[in-house]
C-alpha cells in the first residue's frame, strides 16, 4: 500500500472513530483475526514471533536468531498472503551490521512491505549495556536515519520513542506515527512484572505529543502497550492526553491465546466439563495444592469421586510424589490406611442409598464405586456386620416402626 493511500485512511479512522489501532504481530493466525477485528495497522516484529513460540517479547534482543531475517520470512511467508487491504510494517533492526540500510530498504519495499518501524529499538536498552552497544556504535541515531531514508523512498513510517529527544530527533526525520512505548504489557502470565502505573504512563505520553504537537501536528500519535492492556486503560488516555492510537503486542496474540487455551484444555482434561476452580480436578490441574495440604486435597477427592476407580498410584504420579509418601502421610494424618478410608466411605455412602427400600443392593454398589457384587457385600458385611439385603431390611424394618 502506498504511503498516500494510508495517511488518507488512517485519517479517516481517527476523524470517524476518534482513534486508529494498530497490532504487533508474529503469525499469519493473528495478523488474519486482529484485521478481522478492525486493526487499522499491522507491525511485523520478531517480538511477535517470540510471543507465540512461548516466550518473552524481550527474546528478540538475545542471540536466538538473526531479527531481520526473522521478520522478513514471517511476513512473506505467513502475514502477507492472508492479509490484503491492512498495511504491514516491517519491524526493523537498523544496526544489524550485515546490512546497507538504503539497499535493504528498498528490498523490503520490494518484498511488499507499506513501511518500517524501528523495532528491536535501543531506546529500550539502557544500563551499563547499553552504554557499552552504544561504544561500539549500536545507536538509536542509527534508527533515525532508517526512518529518514525510508521517508525518502516515500514508505510509510512509525517511530518508538521513549524520551523527549528520541522524539525530537524522529519528528525531524519525518516520522509518519510517533508511538510512545511504554515497555512490556502487564497481564496474563508471561506479562512484565514490573510496569510503570497508567498514571506515570499518561505523563510520559502527554509530555510527548506536546513536543508532537508542537513541531508537526500531522503526525499521528499513539502509545504501546506497558500498562494499558484493556480498552479502559485506553479510554482514559483517550480522554487525558492527545493520543490518537492503540498499539498491542500481547494485548492482541498472547494474553487472549493465553486464556483460551488454558480454558478449553481444563474443560476437556474435566471428565464432565465441570472447570469449577473448587472442585479437586480442577484444583489438581492447577496446581492448587501442596505438601502440607496433600491429605486433606486427596480426602475431598474421594469424596467428590468415590464412585470412580480411584487408586493411590495414579493420584501420586498425578500429584508427582511417590505412592510410599503419601501413604505413609495419609495414615499418619487419618489413623488408617488409603486403602480402608475409601472403603469406609464407599460403605458410609451405600447405606445412605440403602436407606431407600426403592434402591437394589446392586444398584448402590455401583453407584458407590462397585462393580463387583460380591466384592461389594465383602466390604459392607466386613465394615457393618451384615449383608446389604440384611441391612436394608433391618433398617427398611426400623423405618416402619418409627412411622
Amino acid at each position: 500500500m502506498k504511503r498516500e493511500d494510508i495517511l488518507k485512511q488512517i485519517h479517516a479512522q481517527i476523524n470517524v472513530n476518534g482513534h486508529i489501532i494498530g497490532a504487533s504481530v508474529g503469525s499469519g493466525m493473528t495478523a488474519k483475526y486482529v484485521c478481522e477485528g478492525g486493526a487499522d495497522l499491522l507491525l511485523a516484529l520478531s517480538a511477535g514471533k517470540y510471543r507465540i513460540m512461548g516466550r518473552s517479547s524481550h527474546a528478540c534482543y538475545l542471540c536466538y536468531g538473526n531479527n531481520n531475517d526473522q521478520v522478513m520470512e514471517m511476513g512473506q511467508r505467513e502475514i502477507l498472503p492472508v492479509i490484503h487491504d491492512v498495511p504491514l510494517l516491517f519491524g526493523l533492526f537498523a544496526n544489524d551490521p550485515e546490512i546497507h540500510l538504503y539497499d535493504y530498504l528498498k528490498e523490503i519495499r520490494d518484498r511488499g512491505f507499506s513501511g518500517v518501524v524501528n523495532y528491536p529499538t535501543m531506546g529500550l536498552i539502557d544500563g551499563n549495556y547499553g552504554r557499552a552497544l552504544r561504544e561500539e556504535g549500536n545507536t538509536y541515531e542509527r534508527e533515525v536515519e532508517a526512518i529518514r531514508l525510508a521517508r525518502y523512498l516515500d514508505m510509510f513510517t512509525l517511530a518508538f520513542v521513549t524520551n523527549e529527544e528520541e522524539t525530537r530527533l524522529m519528528l525531524d526525520a519525518g516520522a509518519d506515527v510517533i508511538c510512545v512505548h511504554l515497555g512490556l504489557t502487564r497481564g496474563g502470565f508471561l506479562g512484565a512484572q514490573e510496569y510503570i502505573s497508567v498514571n506515570e504512563a499518561r505523563k510520559l505520553a502527554d509530555k510527548l505529543f506536546e513536543i508532537c504537537e508542537q513541531n508537526n501536528p500531522e503526525c499521528i500519535r499513539m502509545i504501546y502497550a506497558g500498562p494499558a492492556n484493556t480498552p479502559v486503560d485506553m479510554f482514559y488516555f483517550y480522554q487525558n492526553t492527545k493520543c490518537q492510537g492503540y498499539i498491542g503486542g500481547s494485548t492482541f496474540d498472547r494474553i487472549p491465546t493465553e486464556k483460551a487455551i488454558l480454558d478449553t484444555t481444563k474443560a476437556f482434561k474435566s471428565y464432565n466439563g465441570d472447570v469449577d476452580p473448587e472442585n479437586p480436578v480442577a484444583r489438581l490441574i492447577n496446581g492448587d495444592w501442596n505438601a502440607r495440604n496433600v491429605v486433606e486435597f486427596v480426602r475431598e477427592y474421594i469424596g467428590e469421586n468415590y464412585m470412580n476407580d480411584i487408586k493411590l498410584g495414579d493420584l501420586s504420579l498425578v500429584m508427582h510424589i511417590s505412592p510410599s509418601y503419601l501413604s505413609t502421610r495419609f495414615r499418619r494424618e487419618t489413623g488408617i490406611s488409603f486403602t480402608e478410608y475409601l472403603v469406609r466411605f464407599r460403605v458410609e455412602k451405600a447405606k445412605e442409598l440403602l436407606m431407600d427400600s426403592s434402591i437394589l443392593c446392586r444398584e448402590a454398589a455401583e453407584q458407590v464405586g462397585y462393580f463387583d457384587y460380591a466384592q461389594f457385600s465383602k466390604m459392607f458385611k466386613k465394615y457393618t456386620g451384615t449383608t446389604p439385603a440384611e441391612w436394608q431390611m433391618e433398617n427398611k424394618n426400623k423405618s416402619n416402626i418409627n412411622t
